[in-house]
Formats: C-alpha cells, sequence, structure tokens
C-alpha cells in the first residue's frame, strides 16, 4: 500500500521505475505485475499510437525500465550475448516443468551441433508433433538458454514435443552457415522423428527474428534440395529481406526493442559481404518462386520495425498458392512472444500463436 500510495501520490515515475527494476532483479517482473493494472497504465505513460495502433501499456512500461531489454547501443559481440541473456531471464516468467528435457546433439552442416528436446506432460510415448525450432537473436546473440523458457512454454502449451537447435552464429560463422546448419538439423529431425518419440508426417519448423528467418530458409531449400519438408512453418516477426526498406522500418526505428541500429549491426555481423544479402538463403523475401512451399503460420507485430517485411512474405506465400495463416498482433513489440512474465494482451497473443501450432502439428488436436 506504501508502494501504491507513493506512485499515486508522488508521481515520480523514472525514480520509481528505476526502483522497481532493483527490486524485481531477482525475481523478475512479479512485482510489477502485481500492481493494479490501472497503476500500470498510469506508469506506462501517455499512450503511444503510431500507424493506427496502440502500443500495449504493459510493454510500455516494460520499455521505460531501463535494464529489462538489452540496450540500443551494440558495443561488442561477447557483451551483446551477455546482455541478451540477462534479459531473458529477467522476462521469461516462472519457469515451466516438463516430462523431461534432455541435452543431445543434431547434425549441422559441418560436425555436431548442441540441441535440446522439450517434452511436455501431455506429450504422447510416441507418435506425436515436434518443432523443430530456431532462436532469434540477428544471427549473432542468443543460444538454447535465452530461449529456454519459451521453448517449454511452447511444448506445453501446444502439446508437441520441441527440439532447439544451437546453430552457429556470426561474426564466427559468417552467412550462410546459419541457414545451412538449420537446414542439416531439420534433416536430421525428420530422419530421427521416430527416435524423438514423434510422428515424421508432424515435423514443423519454426523460430523467431533471425530464427524465423532460418525457418523460411528450411521450407524453401527442402523443396529447393528435394528434401522431406516440414508439415509447417512458423514464422515469427521474421527477418526475410536483408536488401529493402519498408516504412515500419522508419515508424519503429527507435524506442521499440529492436532499432535501426540493433538491425544494421547484426546485419553487417551475419553478411560482412553485402553481395550476399540478396541470395534467398539470406533473404527469403528474395526468393522468386515461393510455390509448393510448406503450409506458413505467419505472426507479425504492430511495432515492430520487421513488420512491413513480414506482412510481405504473407502475402507472397499466399499469392503462391501456400496454404497461409498469417496474425498481426497490433499492440505488440518485437520480441514480445519471449516476454512471458507480463500478463493481459502479451499473454493473450502467446496463447494465439500457440493454439495455431497445436491445431497444425499435435495430432490428438
Amino acid at each position: 500500500m506504501l508502494l501504491l500510495a507513493s506512485l499515486l501520490v508522488n508521481r515520480r515515475v523514472d525514480t520509481l521505475l528505476r526502483t522497481a527494476l532493483d527490486a524485481v532483479q531477482g525475481s523478475a517482473l512479479k512485482p510489477v505485475t502485481a500492481l493494479p493494472s490501472a497503476v500500470r497504465r498510469r506508469l506506462a505513460g501517455t499512450p503511444i499510437q503510431i500507424d493506427g495502433n496502440v502500443l500495449d501499456s504493459d510493454l510500455q512500461l516494460l520499455l521505460r525500465l531501463e535494464g529489462f531489454l538489452p540496450g540500443e547501443k551494440k558495443q561488442s559481440v561477447a557483451s551483446a550475448r551477455a546482455n541478451l541473456l540477462t534479459a531473458s531471464k529477467l522476462v521469461a516468467g516462472p519457469r515451466r516443468e516438463l516430462l523431461r528435457v534432455t541435452e543431445l546433439t543434431v547434425r549441422g552442416a559441418d560436425g555436431q551441433l548442441g540441441a535440446r528436446l522439450y517434452v511436455p506432460r501431455s506429450a504422447p510415448s510416441s507418435g506425436g508433433g515436434l518443432l523443430v525450432y530456431f532462436h532469434g537473436g540477428g544471427w549473432v546473440v542468443g543460444d538454447l538458454d535465452s530461449h529456454d523458457n519459451y521453448c517449454r512454454v511452447l511444448a506445453d502449451d501446444a502439446g508437441i514435443r520441441v527440439l532447439s537447435v544451437d546453430y552457429r552464429l556470426a561474426p564466427e560463422a559468417e552467412a550462410p552457415v546459419a541457414a545451412e546448419d538449420a537446414i542439416a538439423a531439420f534433416s536430421w529431425a525428420i530422419e530421427h522423428a521416430e527416435d524423438l518419440g514423434a510422428d515424421p508426417s508432424y515435423v514443423g519448423v519454426g523460430g523467431d527474428s533471425a530464427g524465423g528467418n532460418l525457418a523460411a530458409v528450411v521450407a524453401q531449400q527442402c523443396v529447393r534440395r528435394n528434401l522431406p519438408a516440414p508439415a509447417l512453418q512458423v514464422l515469427i516477426y521474421p527477418a526475410v529481406d536483408l536488401v529493402g526498406r519498408r516504412p515500419s522500418r522508419d515508424l519503429f526505428a527507435e524506442g521499440f526493442f529492436l532499432t535501426e541500429e540493433d538491425i544494421n549491426w547484426y546485419r553487417d555481423h551475419y553478411t560482412p559481404d553485402p553481395a550476399l544479402r540478396s541470395d534467398p538463403m539470406v533473404s527469403p523475401l528474395l526468393a522468386e518462386d515461393l510455390s509448393g512451399l510448406a503450409p506458413a503460420h505467419v505472426v507479425t507485430a504492430g511495432f515492430d520495425p520487421l513488420r512491413d517485411e513480414g506482412n510481405e512474405y504473407a502475402t507472397r506465400l499466399t499469392a503462391a498458392g501456400v496454404p497461409t495463416t498469417h496474425t498481426c498482433e497490433p499492440t505488440m513489440i518485437h520480441g514480445f512472444t519471449t516476454i512471458l512474465a507480463l500478463p493481459g494482451e502479451t499473454q493473450a497473443a502467446q496463447n494465439r500463436l500457440t493454439a495455431a501450432i497445436r491445431a497444425s502439428l499435435n495430432p490428438a488436436g
């Protein structure tokens, strides 16, 4: 009550938000999310409306809590990786317990890759669905740990197994190494689906951001290389064009987690040779022919600089005859699926995504 009175009477919002951040370093967002929704909205500040969309107030509040999300300015690869891992733990929410989580290795393009298999309590012992998942992070940051709780929640809520793959990162491995790793890992998962407890006909591929890029590339290359195709491609706010520029890049260049500076920093590390950026192995939106690809579920966010390219890719898939469902979450930012500690609309958007995956990849429905 004292905290609430202080918030309402003194209205020293910036100072109070920093105090809240200090208090939640060990317990994540619980003290903030425990506040009444009206208080959270007031703390968030004046509603932000851009391009006809209004930013979710809880996300707006989170963006004000400096330190929860990685800083806009990238210093070094090592610090960027450490910052993302720290931030991901702060917003990951309570750890979801599953039937089993197993560390294993899968085939990459040049040797073995680390991977983690998530088995929910509701999954059958055999013949279930499986989603091969590639984490986001601009092909430079992120790993199995940064997306651990998200994969737990995804597996549990969708009722399927999730295989998270630790593909090689730039700048140590420049494009298209990550894409080749993703193709090899997905092919391995199809070959070993039964060993993993899955039905080979219910194996999908998915990822967020850079991982969505890799999932899109996998779906394309399975057709181009005559490889077994995924049952579904799940593209969550994917980066699909490293060459073109659309209005959302300017509308949301600053202040919405993923910035213009971030995008260029990731791009330059992943593709130091600009000539590679137009290759569909890097920019799947630039592929001439999208016909014959696996059914797609595309999710974009209203306050994401990558919004327009993701929307365009969904439109092109549909035009090419690919069965496609596309959901643009108008109040969300880039990265919202891994922000599991927030209630309200962020959770609702996450629920819509897992429901769509369950409907396509869970044989039990």
